[in-house]
């Protein structure tokens, strides 16, 4: 069980049952968590968030009593884990659109935006999109009010408010920037990225000869890096005196963020050139976790719609929270002799942990609106659609015979529905519609590939 960060406040005797209650939904939603046997249902998530809004009432007829209605204790840290568990768990069901989802996104968004204010440098990319996303919650939100506990709502609601608070705050940033300088900007901003990357990872080079292969392995890919010192100075040569000017004469505004950045590039550049990827021994202990976490989750963001469920992000999360939290008030790591951490080690983990945290969000996001005991089905859909749109890219068929195989494979699917569903058991998952709608589209693909097969062999 990977618990919260822990805070050290004391607890109202009062508070005491509700904090049972809630450590042992929490232990049941985790064993449900880790149960592989059989798919999660909706009738397996609903009682435990019912269970939960009953002890938030109590909590909060509590403290209206005792006059602490903002204390933040353990019983918080527990509700926020609770809370956090349901939200994927409605992830995993399938539910994607519904209240309790914004959960899960709010907490994930909220870390990147805390981090890329802090780092102070962020390309558009970045941010783009993500008033999107905060839009489509607060929709999920405002559809849930017949559905849905009034404190949960209140509490996406504020959450949704505190994210885009601090994306605003971000875009009126990078909104300094003249049009002029920002592709030299967002230049830097890959170029410092792919140097933290190159300094956390092994070099790998596979070399092919005829039918055989061979793997040599190198601890520091130096030359890469040099590669993008090279471009730093290259930048940096192009300024006069000092500055960034256009061809015209003009000196663009924006100045000062882009020769920030460039200075940092080169710092940067040295340091990691001079440590080759190697960190201080002591913070080889986090270096080493966030590395391995960052590992897992790469494998998972390419495997995502086959061996991904949505509720094995919460102890991946649980685990970089802890790392997070666990920094002093100014942001600095401190190693194992209590001493803050010198420039190479700090940047070297707050690298890891941002990526770490992008890759949570990126899979939350990417969560597809079909319950577990769909997803072969909507998988192998997907699969199918991808290879009929390549077929028409490629210009179709010579004969209808060549899309036998995907007609034999679309006809077994839509054998597989009764009544026009699709069911596990004696059950209905949630999902019916996304995968209809898609099994829809790839008969209708294969039909005008037919169409089109039959008009060339009557041409012929």
């Amino acid at each position: 069980m990977t618990d919260s960060p822990a805070i050290h406040v004391p607890l109202d005797p009062k508070e005491q049952p509700i904090l049972d209650g809630l450590l042992s939904i929490r232990d049941e939603l985790s064993l449900l968590k880790s149960d592989r046997s059989t798919y999660i249902r909706s009738e397996d998530v609903l009682p435990h968030y019912d269970a939960v809004i009953k002890q938030v009432h109590k909590l909060n007829d509590v403290r209206k009593e005792s006059g602490n209605v903002r204390e933040q204790n353990r019983v918080d840290r527990v509700l926020e884990d609770c809370f956090q568990l349901i939200s994927l768990f409605f992830m995993t069901i399938g539910r994607t659109r519904e209240a309790p989802v914004a959960y899960a996104f709010t907490s994930t968004m909220k870390r990147l935006l805390d981090h890329l204010k802090e780092a102070g440098f962020y390309a558009h990319k970045d941010i783009e999109g993500l008033d999107t996303v905060i839009d489509t919650l607060r929709e999920s939100v405002l559809r849930g009010k017949e559905q849905y506990s009034e404190h949960l709502l209140s509490l996406l609601e504020v959450r949704l408010d505190a994210c885009q608070v601090m994306l605003d705050e971000l875009k009126a940033h990078v909104a300094k920037l003249s049009p002029q300088l920002s592709p030299t900007y967002e230049k830097l901003v890959s170029i410092l990225r792919s140097m933290s990357a190159a300094n956390t990872r092994k070099n790998v080079y596979w070399l092919l000869f005829k039918a055989w292969s061979a793997l040599t392995s190198k601890q520091f890919p130096e030359s890469e890096v040099r590669s993008f010192q090279d471009q730093c100075k290259e930048i940096e040569a192009s300024m006069v005196d000092g500055k960034f000017v256009m061809s015209d004469g003009s000196v663009p505004e924006g100045q000062d963020v882009v020769i920030d950045l460039l200075n940092r590039c080169l710092v940067w550049s040295d340091l990691v050139i001079e440590r080759k990827g190697k960190i201080d021994s002591r913070f080889a202990e986090p270096f080493e976790r966030l590395r391995e976490i960052r590992n897992q989750l790469e494998k998972l963001s390419l495997t995502q719609a086959w061996s991904l469920r949505e509720t094995d992000l919460y102890s991946y999360q649980r685990q970089l929270d802890r790392v997070d939290e666990s920094r002093q008030e100014d942001g600095n790591f401190l190693g194992t002799d209590g001493k803050p951490a010198e420039l190479h080690s700090q940047r070297t983990l707050l690298y890891l942990l941002r990526r770490n945290y992008a890759y949570i969000f990126l899979l939350i996001i990417s969560s597809e609106p079909v319950s577990e005991a769909l997803l072969p089905i909507f998988n192998q859909l997907q699969t199918l659609r991808r290879c009929l749109i390549e077929v028409q890219k490629s210009g179709g068929c010579t004969s209808s015979r060549e899309l036998y195989p995907y007609s034999m494979k679309l006809n077994s699917i839509d054998n597989m529905r009764q009544d026009g569903k699709f069911y596990v058991g004696n059950d209905i998952p949630e999902g019916q519609g996304s995968v209809n709608h898609l099994l829809s589209e790839c008969f209708e693909i294969l039909c005008e590939l037919r169409v089109q097969a039959e008009e060339n062999n009557d041409n012929d």
